[in-house]
């Protein structure tokens, strides 16, 4: 049975670092891209960055240069090293892996940032 499972949310001040971690039990995983969501409260879920099966990273403008993903197959896991927090950062962030045949979801993390 497929799964992703997040860890590392929390809560932090503005200005302070988190780190995320997606474990994917997926076969062949270095053939999925893979992404980190987030949905805050009463908004659609959205793209905070992902990467690609051959490693190109993309991210969403609000996040540039404060947060870093990577992966790493061989330990099938996800990261998001989010740095610098704001409070807009408040949400639930979900790992993704998709492929042409089949996407996944995990159940999500609580990052919540507030002073």
């Amino acid at each position: 049975q497929v799964q992703l499972v997040e860890s590392g949310g929390g809560s932090v001040q503005p200005g302070g670092s988190l780190r995320l971690s997606c474990a994917a039990s997926i076969i062949n995983l270095s053939m999925y891209n893979m992404g980190w969501y987030r949905q805050a409260p009463g908004k659609q879920r959205e793209l905070v960055a992902k990467v690609s099966s051959s490693g190109r990273t993309n991210y969403a403008d609000s996040v540039k240069g404060r947060f870093a993903i990577s992966r790493h197959n061989a330990n099938k896991t996800l990261n998001l090293q989010m740095n610098s927090l704001k409070l807009e950062g408040t949400a639930v962030y979900y790992c993704n892996a998709g492929s042409g045949w089949a996407e996944y979801w995990g159940q999500g993390t609580q990052v919540t940032v507030s002073s």
